[in-house]
């Protein structure tokens, strides 16, 4: 299998995050293709790392990435304020 390793997503991991643990259910094959990301980020990085410790970090760069969850996030104006108390309703 040859597959281009200069084009992960998730590049290099910090080195210390503050963490909350939660449980969550994958089915089978996505626990299989994270493993798999997490054999080639190791390979790719130098550094050994498990899946478990990626999903956090791929989380955080998916919602980063998401331009409707941004723009959902985003602070509303004082005038997009003011337009929805001038608006009738």
């Amino acid at each position: 299998m040859s597959i281009s390793t200069n084009k992960l997503r998730l590049g290099p991991l910090p080195t210390k995050t503050e963490t909350v643990k939660i449980t969550i259910a994958l089915t089978t094959a996505l626990k299989t293709d994270l493993e798999r990301y997490a054999a080639l980020h190791a390979q790719t990085y130098g550094e050994p790392i498990d899946a478990t410790t990626l999903i956090p970090h791929m989380l955080d760069a998916f919602m980063a990435r998401d331009r409707g969850f941004k723009r959902a996030a985003l602070p509303r104006t004082a005038a997009t304020q003011r337009n929805e108390k001038a608006a009738p309703g």
